[in-house]
């Protein structure tokens, strides 16, 4: 994290550190009316993410899985981010956190909390930790029965 503040590299790692300990929204959803799976074979990471959805809106999202902290918190944020949003407006964030850890010149969107995960782009091989619960959202928002996969 060269190029971050060192404020910001603080949060960044306080915010991780945080979500991976007491990761919110961590629990199954028997009544989830969508799911997906997802796996990243390189480090291990294994989750599966659960919404409720109605009127084309998520109501509730949470997941179950064990990863690193990235993945963890990762997960964490995406579920407190997205409750309540239009499922459109999930998705156009879905690309928009994808483009800003992948990048250079991100989209100019407020991402609220989920910008203390832009530390990650520095680090490239754990970019795929940190889009894990995104991807395997996308998944489930689209009805895709593989596992989402970041390989």
């Amino acid at each position: 994290m060269t190029d971050m503040q060192p404020d910001l590299r603080e949060l960044y790692q306080e915010v991780i550190f945080d979500h991976n300990r007491h990761p919110r929204n961590f629990h199954d959803m028997p009544d989830a009316s969508h799911s997906a799976q997802g796996h990243n074979p390189l480090c291990g990471d294994e989750l599966t993410v659960y919404l409720q959805v109605r009127d084309g809106v998520v109501a509730d999202a949470s997941f179950v899985g064990q990863g690193c902290a990235i993945s963890t918190a990762s997960a964490s944020l995406m579920t407190e981010a997205v409750k309540g949003r239009p499922v459109a407006e999930v998705e156009s964030l879905f690309r928009d956190f994808h483009a800003m850890l992948t990048e250079a010149q991100p989209k100019g969107r407020d991402f609220g909390k989920l910008e203390v995960l832009s530390g990650v782009r520095e680090f490239p091989a754990r970019v795929k930790c940190a889009t894990l619960a995104w991807h395997t959202l996308h998944n489930a928002l689209g009805g895709v029965a593989d596992t989402a996969k970041t390989e």
